[in-house]
């Protein structure tokens, strides 16, 4: 027989057995084994350098040299930038000058003759008394006898001013009293200068009229007068009152001065050693002083607090840089940094960025932190020292053992969600990793070890019961009733009903999902 009818021959042989063979292909198994099973809860977020410090200037000023660039790697206390120190330069030589003339005045202090000193002033003071009394009596004297004046002149006025009156009165009644012979005045115009004969006899109605005319306007004057004089004397009390209250507190002030120095005179021989004391303190503040201007010279200088890498250098030689400011938002429970990718947010929608106005920023790439947002629901079950799984989207082939470090007592709005930041530390580090990158946290918030599991995949609810197919005597599928323990997200813990080993059956959805005997977290 040829080849070609043998191999025709067997095919045919098999296909007619394939054809007469009616049995299905066994169902997929997997294994009840003992291993870990675990809870998890997940939230992406950005890798974090362990520290991240934010270098700036204590004061303003222009840059006059740079003497590092990106990517430099420091150390600790090495010299980053310099401002121009003309200006603090200035300030150490004013604060030395000042210095050198509070210890000059010391020395003078010192050696003074403060009880002499003490008695010349008391002296003085005990004069300007004197002065001040007798001003004050000269004062007071004269403005008495301003009144006295006043109050004369007024009683004079008034005097007048009646005379004025009875005047007027006396014209009223001449020029009512019957009509003399037109040869004669009338008697009250003969009172008031009038002769007999004259030309204003002519008319004598005439001439009383115009009589009391003119006594009408002397009464007018008259009265005018008075409130002048009035006035006068109101003006003169009123400067004879405020005077006197003037002089009381002149005298007074004197006394205050005379006094003071009774007591200076008193404590002279006392003194000396407290001005010594006082001027000492002033010496000390001139010191200070001085050693403030020298830490503002020395602050022109930038240097590394820590050991790190620079990642950021926002100015150049030439700029006007302003005193550093602001702050960086920590993640719970360590000194590394809310990044940006997951910062709140501002107003105008952008993340806020302390960095962002940094003139240095120094990072130690050495060590990273996960800092990541979770909601509510899942951030009530982390807890710090849990164990995460940390994989990063950039190198999808790199997952990273890591723990929970903190989770933070308040909660961000993020989106418009609630959520709470949680930081992870990385246990392992691996050169492809860069600050900033986005990575996922796996966090186990639950896990037994070495227990007897079950594929998730593999139990169903019936009747609010756990239940798995196991295959019977002759293959038929058995629903086999068991008892869970924690329900992972890919094992539940059996706690009775089944046995290791046994082999149970999965749904036919699942089969290439769950290899047969698979090991691992869930």
């Amino acid at each position: 027989m040829s080849r070609t009818r043998l191999a025709c021959s067997l095919l045919l042989a098999g296909l007619f057995a394939t054809a007469c063979t009616s049995e299905q292909p066994p169902a997929p198994t997997v294994v009840v084994d003992r291993g870990a099973v675990s809870q998890v809860v997940s939230a992406s977020g950005s890798l974090v350098s362990i520290t991240q410090q934010n270098l700036g200037f204590a004061d303003g000023g222009q840059v006059a040299e740079l003497l590092v660039k990106v990517g430099d790697t420091v150390a600790a206390g090495q010299p980053l930038a310099r401002l121009d120190d003309a200006a603090a330069r200035s300030q150490i030589a004013k604060a030395q000058a000042g210095l050198d003339q509070q210890n000059a005045t010391l020395g003078k202090v010192s050696g003074a003759n403060t009880v002499a000193s003490a008695q010349a002033a008391l002296d003085s003071a005990r004069s300007v008394l004197d002065a001040t009394r007798s001003q004050v009596d000269a004062t007071n004297a004269a403005d008495e006898s301003a009144v006295r004046r006043a109050r004369v002149q007024l009683d004079f006025d008034r005097s007048q001013l009646e005379r004025a009156k009875k005047q007027l009165a006396a014209a009223k009644a001449a020029c009512a009293s019957p009509t003399t012979p037109t040869t004669t005045a009338p008697p009250a115009l003969l009172a008031m200068g009038g002769t007999e004969g004259s030309a204003d006899t002519a008319d004598p109605a005439a001439a009383c009229q115009q009589q009391v005319a003119t006594a009408q306007q002397a009464v007018q004057t008259a009265k005018g007068t008075v409130i002048a004089s009035e006035t006068a004397l109101d003006s003169a009390e009123g400067k004879r009152s405020v005077d006197a209250a003037s002089g009381r507190v002149s005298i007074a002030n004197a006394e205050q001065a005379v006094s003071s120095a009774e007591q200076q005179r008193a404590g002279a021989a006392n003194d000396a050693p407290a001005d010594v004391a006082v001027q000492d303190a002033v010496v000390a503040d001139a010191r200070n002083t001085l050693a403030d201007a020298q830490r503002a010279l020395d602050n022109t200088v930038l240097r590394a607090p820590v050991a790190g890498t620079v990642s950021a250098i926002n100015g150049a030689v030439g700029d006007f840089l302003s005193a550093a400011g602001g702050a960086s938002a920590l993640a719970p429970g360590s000194d590394a940094r809310i990044p940006e990718a997951v910062g709140t947010a501002t107003a105008g929608g952008a993340a806020a960025s302390p960095a962002a106005s940094a003139f240095i920023t120094l990072n130690d790439l050495q060590t990273y932190q996960l800092v990541v947002p979770f909601e509510e629901s899942d951030a009530a079950r982390v807890t710090a020292n849990q164990p995460v799984d940390v994989s990063v989207d950039a190198v999808p082939d790199l997952t990273l053992p890591g723990t929970v470090v903190a989770v933070a007592p308040t909660a961000d709005q993020i989106s418009g969600v609630v959520s709470y930041y949680a930081t992870v530390v990385l246990n392992q580090t691996d050169p492809a990793l860069k600050d900033g990158q986005t990575a996922q946290a796996d966090v186990r918030t639950d896990t037994r070890e070495n227990v007897l599991r079950v594929p998730a995949s593999a139990v169903r609810q019936e009747g609010g019961k756990s239940v798995v197919s196991v295959p019977g005597p002759d293959g038929t599928p058995v629903t086999r009733e068991f008892t869970p323990g924690l329900v992972g997200d890919r094992y539940t813990e059996v706690r009775s009903g089944l046995d290791e080993g046994q082999q149970v059956l999965l749904p036919q959805a699942t089969v290439g999902a769950t290899p047969q005997g698979a090991r691992g977290g869930g």
